[in-house]
């Protein structure tokens, strides 16, 4: 019998450890060969230059060879998958795209988020630091982090900045992004599995340096620890996960506040929600005319943005002009998909099968009927003339913006500043473009030997924006009076912007 027992403990013994070195990060993060990378690089290079109508928006040709010859000097050698990875990236990132998203595959993606290696506290972007944001924890809240795991704090951001994809050349979503958004997978995709962080930091008001040593937790526990951040009270307000996706309120009583957190209202015009949003936006404008409000904030901090034509609506009783949502639109392909045998849908975690992908040819070809000397214009009965509406309110309008404003949340926003009467903005350069997009449909793709998706929209899309002597191109919409969160509020869990609005209204 003792020589059946143990005979049995050393074959569960053999079997646990087969199981653990098949669920190995070897087993999902597998080396790639060169001829597998560079037939990757060239069909990922097909695509874009077939497909991607922004690909030539903010690089020229020659530069987007360059970058390419430099993609394939890299992969001479054997490298892994997530190295490979990080090569796409920077490639998409060099772009300028704020729709532009890539994600190893599956398999690999799934492996990462089951492990207990994600790090275990919050931070914040704070006047260009790494700002400790997790209450309770050994390390003070507001301690700036100089180190982790022996990675200066500069490097650590910057090495995250071609996860932040942006429009054009603007940098703020890449700042703040580096640091708000990249401690959760974004982290293992850079640096790897790790069972503990050594994070060495300096405390608020403190010229010594200090360190402390945590070990890894899992992604559940660790969105458990960031939804009870330290900023999570003055997050909230902006974040379209929390808040309703549009509202009004008076703040003062010669004040309203409009607030618009996601532009998701409304698919689109035939939803039943759209008269109900119309007909809301409608009656706070009746509101602010009635009452003769001298002042209104059109607050957008934070929205992604959604669906037309639901950001068009408010803009309608800002203005005496009448405008386009697009000065022009075109797609560069005709009625086949682009290297369709690599087209895996819409949206990474869902692949098409036939009866969706006939039914997305079918309404391209009604949203992009011909293509005619390289260009596909967009169908005229999807880009109507929208006009002033009554009552347009006469007052003074601020805008309130920030890094995260993209796509429709910053179309809106470039209409807002293009037309609207005696409109200050305020706050930090949107992410999305004041001039140019590429937007409104998205394309999948997924690379045959890594199997990498990489996501882009492939509508060009110039706005109907008025050109102005303070919006250069392939930047956001820049605001009359740059406000970021400073530490001081930050520590207080005050609405630094939102403040400097009030303040500014009240003088």
């Amino acid at each position: 019998m003792k020589n059946v027992l143990v005979f049995l403990l050393l074959l569960q013994q053999v079997v646990s450890a087969q199981q653990i070195k098949k669920d190995s990060i070897h087993t999902y993060n597998k080396t790639l060969q060169p001829g597998e990378m560079k037939s990757d690089l060239d069909i990922f290079l097909g695509i874009r230059k077939t497909a991607n109508s922004g690909l030539y928006r903010y690089r020229t040709p020659r530069q987007i060879d360059s970058i390419y010859k430099w993609a394939s000097r890299e992969v001479k050698k054997p490298m892994t998958t997530l190295d490979f990875f990080h090569i796409i990236l920077q490639l998409t990132d060099f772009e300028g795209s704020c729709h532009n998203y890539t994600e190893p595959g599956d398999a690999l993606v799934g492996y990462l988020n089951r492990q207990r290696a994600f790090f275990p506290y919050a931070m914040k972007y704070i006047e260009g630091k790494m700002v400790f944001n997790t209450v309770g924890a050994g390390i003070p809240v507001g301690s700036e982090i100089l180190r982790i795991n022996g990675v200066p704090e500069q490097q650590l951001m910057q090495s995250f900045y071609k996860y932040c994809t942006s429009d054009g050349f603007n940098m703020t979503d890449k700042q703040s992004g580096s640091v708000d958004n990249s401690y959760g997978i974004r982290y293992l995709y850079e640096y790897g599995v790790n069972d503990s962080f050594k994070i060495e930091y300096r405390a608020p008001g403190s010229v010594e340096s200090q360190t402390l040593t945590a070990a890894a937790i899992t992604n559940d526990q660790r969105s458990a620890i960031f939804r009870l951040r330290h900023s999570a009270p003055v997050d909230s307000i902006t974040d379209w996960r929390v808040q309703p996706a549009y509202g009004f309120k008076m703040v003062t009583p010669n004040t309203g506040l409009f607030s618009f957190r996601i532009f998701n209202m409304a698919d689109d015009e035939t939803d039943p929600r759209f008269p109900v949003y119309v007909k809301y936006i409608d009656s706070v404008f009746q509101l602010l005319a009635k009452n003769d409000v001298p002042n209104l904030i059109i607050d957008l901090r934070g929205n992604p943005g959604g669906s037309d034509p639901t950001f068009e609506q408010p803009v309608m009783y800002l203005t005496d002009a009448s405008f386009k949502e697009n000065a022009v639109a075109y797609t560069i392909f005709g009625k086949q998909i682009p290297y369709e045998q690599y087209f895996w849908g819409i949206s990474t975690a869902h692949k098409m099968d036939s009866a969706e992908k006939a039914a997305g040819k079918e309404m391209l070809l009604d949203y992009f009927p011909e293509l005619v000397n390289g260009k596909n214009m967009q169908n005229p009965k999807y880009n109507p003339v929208y006009h002033p509406k009554s009552p347009g309110y006469k007052g003074k309008l601020y805008m309130l913006v920030d890094e995260r404003v993209a796509s429709a949340g910053s179309h809106m926003a470039s209409l807002v500043k293009a037309y609207a009467r005696n409109v200050t903005v305020v706050g930090v350069e949107t992410t999305g473009g004041y001039y140019y997009h590429n937007g409104h449909m998205t394309m999948v793709y997924e690379l045959p030997h890594s199997k990498i998706k990489s996501k882009f929209s492939i509508v060009h899309v110039e706005q109907d924006a008025v050109v102005k002597p303070d919006q250069p191109e392939g930047r956001g919409i820049i605001p009359d009076y740059t406000v970021w969160p400073t530490f001081n509020d930050f520590m207080q869990n005050r609405d630094t912007q939102m403040e400097f609005v009030l303040k500014l209204i009240g003088q």
